[in-house]
């Protein structure tokens, strides 16, 4: 008993020496796992004994504790300590919190991340050039998508058995006289819309006239381009077209002037009832009638096969440059097959980013404000009822871009071509007139496409060469 009372009072007194701090030591190195224990076994931990059996200094914890302490929340994560618990703290859910957050982010941007490095066209903007990377040229690029229609058979054309239902002369309707007007494309489509009324109201169409354009101030004759007698020999059994005003009418500098004889307000793509119900009592009441304005007259979807037919009939088949002109359009493309090979092929563009279309279009347009003054100028002098002021037009301009309702820049136009996979090394030939804008609005497209060769020259003016040199 004596024994047992001695080494229990020894036992007393060594715990009571002990100080706070080792105490501390001791439950951090029991409780951290950052804490390494001192020996795999527990033998000599409790005394702090080294490995020689010396007693270790009493700062050694204290310094171990130091080096692998951290802070409350890290430790408590960790620990998977459970947010909710009373002795978690305050610090410990701010920084769930903020890896909650961190984690949403990284969630919501991943797939625009992807995106962007997946995408076709990055390029890098310095001032007014674009630096892009380089593309790989897809074959599938130059290909023909309906290779099959090289086989098909032109269905417009009339065919040598078809019966003609043309009227006899002594029992026309009357006659129809219209001006093309716009651009040759316009014209093209006001003449096979002129040739499609003619049928539908059994008139007869005067030889329409090409109104002069208000950009090339252009005064080519429908005779200067087309070839008149292929013209109307190709559609002798669908209309009957003279080549000028009968003589018997005595008013014709009135046509085009005299409000009697002008069929005004045809909405646009009109159908062929709105022509017999509308024009046509008008046209057996004077018998000669101008119709203006006469762009997009008639509809598409609204009228019989046979007229739309008809129309492809004047489009493919009766529509037939001169030959000097054909001939001047077959060097062309010869020239630009050689400039290239049969290894390059090119491309033949046109822009649409005249004066007179970036005016029509009523759009607003990156650029000075010089530029913009003769803009709003322009488009006072050519179209004034659509103007007004001009107050209300940028706001309407502005939406119109964000609904893709206006004509795309050269430097746009680039962008989309980079982006269906054409590389820079591309010949390319503008078709176009002089751009708005001049060499500064080309910069960036020619900064995309070095290749690029400047064409500003419309049909018209080709016909006015090849007709010069033929005087010579």
């Amino acid at each position: 008993m004596a024994e047992l009372r001695h080494a229990t009072a020894a036992a007393a007194a060594t715990h009571a020496s002990s100080s706070p701090a080792k105490r501390d030591a001791e439950s951090v190195s029991a409780s951290s796992p950052l804490v390494a224990s001192s020996s795999p076994r527990g033998g000599g931990g409790g005394g702090g004994d080294g490995k020689d059996g010396a007693p270790r200094s009493s700062s050694a914890p204290h310094l171990h504790h130091q080096r692998y302490r951290l802070p409350s929340p890290v430790r408590s994560l960790l620990a998977l300590e459970d947010p909710r618990s009373p002795s978690a703290s305050a610090s410990y859910r701010i920084l769930v919190a903020v890896v909650a957050c961190l984690v949403v982010a990284a969630l919501v941007s991943a797939p625009s991340v992807w995106s962007r490095l997946n995408a076709p066209y990055l390029c890098r903007k310095d001032g007014i050039r674009l630096h892009c990377p380089r593309v790989n040229e897809r074959d599938s690029l130059w290909e023909n998508p309906h290779a099959a229609a090289a086989s098909w058979k032109p269905c417009a054309e009339r065919r040598s058995d078809e019966i003609s239902d043309l009227a006899p002369e002594n029992e026309t309707s009357g006659y129809i006289f219209i001006h093309a007007e716009g651009g040759l494309n316009q014209q093209r489509i006001a003449i096979c819309n002129a040739v499609a009324i003619a049928k539908i109201m059994s008139a007869t169409l005067i030889l329409p006239v090409l109104k002069q354009d208000q950009i090339w101030k252009d005064q080519t004759k429908f005779e200067d381009i087309f070839d008149v007698d292929y013209f109307i020999n190709s559609l002798k059994d669908d209309v009957r077209i003279i080549r000028d005003i009968p003589e018997w009418f005595t008013e014709k500098d009135e046509l085009f002037t005299s409000i009697k004889r002008t069929v005004k307000n045809i909405p646009k793509y009109a159908s062929a009832q709105f022509y017999i119900d509308n024009v046509l009592p008008r046209i057996k009441e004077k018998k000669i009638m101008s119709i203006k304005p006469f762009v997009d007259r008639l509809g598409y979807d609204n009228v019989p096969t046979e007229i739309n037919r008809l129309r492809c009939r004047v489009n493919y088949h009766a529509l037939k440059f001169l030959p000097e002109i054909e001939e001047m359009a077959d060097k062309l493309a010869t020239r630009m097959r050689n400039r290239t090979g049969n290894v390059n092929p090119y491309m033949a563009l046109h822009l649409r980013f005249e004066k007179g279309m970036v005016g029509l279009s009523f759009c607003d347009f990156a650029g000075t404000r010089e530029e913009k003054a003769m803009m709003a100028d322009y488009r006072q002098k050519q179209w004034p009822r659509r103007y007004k002021n001009g107050s209300h037009l940028w706001p309407l301009a502005l939406e119109k871009r964000k609904e893709g309702r206006c004509p795309l820049e050269p430097g746009e136009i680039g962008i989309i071509l980079r982006a269906m996979g054409y590389t820079k090394e591309t010949q390319i030939y503008v078709a176009s007139g002089q751009v708005y804008g001049g060499s500064n609005r080309m910069a960036p497209l020619r900064n995309m496409f070095p290749n690029l060769v400047g064409a500003s020259f419309s049909f018209c003016r080709l016909q006015k060469k090849i007709l010069q040199a033929k005087r010579r």
